[in-house]
């Protein structure tokens, strides 16, 4: 029933998006920023919807003892099974279907033997293609006993991202998100809002124009039209915003050793409400 319940929201959601772009051909450019076809975005609300359903799979999944791959087993599986393709396994080397950062690793921590434990702060970043097109969303767990001000730490990041996606509206500029999550962030606690990692547009690749930070000034950036597509992800850390990498060329960690959060969502312009794709229940 609840599959049938998304079903029909996502068929409701295509009717709205018929009106943006008709028609077969591919997407047009607008000032180098992918504009969609309806039939594009029909593919993106089912790639999106593939990876928000096994986002809440491996949210509930979580348990201590287990593995950070057996995580990565579980969502290559759930994503394989409603017709979709992990956007993230082999995408410039990278060896997993899920990206998982644990504690103070911000983002793109490798799936491996190392197992969860209790007070691990986990995020979790996923995608998924349908018929080339991409959804990409990320959310952080956290297991079992947490601090106060961590809990208020993933509170904060939530709050961040649906600011940003409040001004995801159409003859709004890029800077009008970042400068949304920001504010947020600032007006909640004092955290690191990490700087060299952003959001970015989406569509017939992972990674498209425009970048998206979270962080700068309002009416800057490109303006968003109908049919275009961005994903959205503050990354906060408890303490100072500064990274460095691993040895293995993928995993980013803070600085300081704090712990960092993350969230994520594709979202589309339109002439209305914005459509997130992601939604995890």
């Amino acid at each position: 029933m609840e599959y049938n319940r998304r079903l029909m929201e996502m068929k409701s959601k295509t009717v709205l998006l018929k009106g943006l772009n008709r028609g077969l051909a591919p997407s047009r450019s607008s000032n180098g920023i992918t504009v969609k076809t309806s039939a594009e975005l029909d593919r993106m609300l089912e790639a999106g919807r593939i990876t928000g359903e096994v986002l809440s799979v491996l949210r509930d999944s979580i348990s201590e003892g287990m593995t950070t791959y057996e995580l990565d087993q579980i969502a290559e599986k759930e994503i394989r099974q409603r017709g979709g393709i992990p956007a993230f396994k082999g995408y410039r080397g990278f060896p997993g279907t899920l990206c998982v950062s644990v504690n103070e690793e911000i983002v793109h921590g490798i799936p491996s033997g190392r197992v969860i434990e209790n007070g691990d702060v986990i995020g979790l970043d996923l995608g998924a293609i349908v018929d080339g097109l991409y959804g990409d969303s990320a959310i952080t767990v956290a297991v079992g006993n947490q601090s106060i001000e961590t809990l208020d730490q993933i509170a904060t990041g939530k709050a961040a991202l649906f600011a940003g996606i409040e001004q995801v509206r159409s003859g709004n500029r890029i800077g009008d998100v970042s400068n949304a999550i920001e504010a947020e962030i600032c007006r909640r606690g004092k955290f690191g809002i990490v700087r060299e990692y952003v959001g970015h547009g989406i569509g017939r690749r992972l990674h498209e124009e425009p970048s998206v930070p979270n962080f700068g000034p309002s009416d800057r950036g490109p303006v968003l039209k109908p049919g275009m597509a961005i994903a959205i992800e503050p990354m906060i850390n408890l303490g100072g915003d500064e990274t460095r990498v691993l040895e293995d060329d993928w995993t980013v960690v803070t600085a300081d050793g704090t712990v960092s959060v993350h969230f994520e969502h594709t979202i589309i312009v339109t002439e209305n409400e914005p459509i997130i794709t992601t939604k995890v229940d």
